[in-house]
């Protein structure tokens, strides 16, 4: 059993210690935004937040998630139902195609704008690299993150 918080909340989790976080998220707790792509941590589809930072839930075996913060795409979305401000850059640039890899990009922007609010362009590159869109939609992406990132830094003045 190992017990950690998901989306804010303490949860708790039977299922063997080398189950990858991916299946426990969408399996046990029906979460089913973070997707299956290529299951060896290349696609970033599955990418969620471990303690604020992007990793790949697909290669992560829950037992190292005990006693740790668990934010998935559903978790970013505030309890009023308000969409964060890279979600709503999202929309705005109308950057989903498929939008099957969309979680996991809107994952790592986040965890790259927490922890950086004026990125470069080299950046955003680097914090996006592991992410593969196969529609493309790479320079809306990029776009997306730049607008999030003026928004932030005009909130916080």
């Amino acid at each position: 059993m190992t017990e950690f918080r998901l989306n804010g909340k303490p949860v708790r989790a039977e299922v063997a210690d080398d189950t990858p976080l991916l299946w426990v998220v969408r399996d046990y707790f029906k979460l089913k935004g973070s997707k299956f792509g290529c299951g060896a941590g290349l696609c970033g589809a599955c990418t969620i937040h471990l303690d604020g930072q992007a990793v790949r839930s697909c290669l992560l075996p829950i037992a190292t998630v005990s006693g740790r913060d668990i934010t998935t795409i559903e978790g970013l979305i505030g309890d009023d139902g308000e969409l964060n401000q890279v979600q709503r850059s999202w929309i705005e640039h109308e950057v989903p195609q498929c939008g099957y890899c969309q979680p996991g990009q809107i994952i790592s922007a986040t965890a790259l704008l927490a922890n950086n609010q004026n990125p470069s362009e080299r950046d955003i590159d680097e914090a996006m690299s592991g992410n593969i869109c196969r529609c493309g939609t790479y320079s809306r992406i990029k776009n997306a993150i730049v607008h999030a990132a003026e928004a932030i830094n005009i909130e916080s003045t």
